[in-house]
């Protein structure tokens, strides 16, 4: 019990959860970019598919 209080006084304890959150943050919008990525390649390549078909 007297660790965690110890944690709870600590300024290093409100460091790590800062940098937890900057983290979750970073890995939120990697996830968002890479989805628009995958959504704008996925069109590319039903464009590339229509007009391939259109020409045959």
């Amino acid at each position: 019990m007297r660790n965690i209080y110890r944690l709870m006084r600590s300024t290093r304890a409100a460091t790590a959860v800062e940098y937890g959150l900057i983290l979750a943050l970073v890995f939120l919008a990697a996830v968002t970019a890479v989805g628009n990525v995958a959504n704008s390649t996925g069109s590319m390549w039903n464009d590339v598919s229509d007009a391939a078909q259109k020409n045959m």
